[in-house]
């Protein structure tokens, strides 16, 4: 019975840069013998080996002794010629390691997800420029936590277009969770001694009486707690209350 695999589909002779994934030695010689690779037509696995002289990848249709070739990686990447077809067809369809221990690259692909990298970060950046300071504000607190608090308005404005330009899809994301702004609010009423939080983290009261606003719900940072309860009917009363008082 003939044996058929992909490589029967026409296939590009191009020439094919491949790339270990992840943090890369100098040098990585990729195991080219005693690999296999399932043939659903044939219902079985079949054994490849990479050689310098077999017009095949599969033992089983070798012609004579086999020479075999070494595949080695030098600073992370690796470049296959259009001419050694075999050898670009165990990497890119056979080999076990394929999207696991490196990757194809698709110049492409990689143009088009360039483009949509590019799109997005024009996007961040249009939006960043429109904020106003207080929303800025809230969305720069959650990357530089309290220091916030200590910046003036244009270096607000400065850092939020550094964080849109650095990772605009985590900047895009926060524009649209009301909650970020929520929590910055809470943020300045601990700040500005309106409110108190509680040394364990699980109470939020009057600062001046210590009447108890908020307990804590178990393993929930306390001010997306808060943040949560300002949409409340009784929380919206307490969030009017505080934003008279911050003015």
């Amino acid at each position: 019975m003939k044996k058929t695999s992909p490589k029967s589909k026409k296939w590009e002779a191009k020439t094919r840069t491949y790339v270990l994934k992840g943090k890369a030695p100098l040098t990585y010689i990729l195991k080219c013998s005693d690999i296999y690779w399932f043939d659903e037509e044939a219902g079985y696995e079949r054994e490849i080996k990479v050689t310098e002289n077999q017009r095949t990848p599969f033992v089983d249709e070798f012609k004579g002794d086999a020479k075999l070739e070494h595949v080695i990686f030098r600073d992370g990447a690796l470049v296959i010629p259009k001419n050694k077809v075999i050898l670009q067809q165990i990497l890119s369809l056979y080999h076990p390691k394929r999207n696991k221990l490196y990757t194809e690259l698709d110049p492409i692909q990689e143009a088009q997800d360039d483009l949509v990298d590019i799109e997005m970060e024009i996007q961040a950046l249009n939006v960043a420029k429109d904020l106003d300071v207080d929303h800025a504000e809230a969305i720069l607190r959650v990357e530089e936590g309290s220091e916030v608090s200590n910046m003036t308005s244009k270096e607000i404005k400065r850092d939020v277009l550094l964080m849109a330009k650095n990772n605009p899809s985590l900047f895009l994301e926060l524009t649209q969770d009301d909650n970020v702004e929520l929590r910055n609010f809470g943020i300045k009423a601990v700040e500005a001694g309106i409110l108190s939080l509680s040394s364990d983290n699980r109470k939020i009261v009057w600062a001046k009486n210590d009447r108890k606003v908020l307990t804590v719900p178990f393993d929930e940072h306390p001010y997306s707690a808060l943040a949560a309860f300002f949409k409340t009917d009784e929380g919206l009363e307490i969030y009017k209350n505080i934003e008279k008082r911050l003015k």
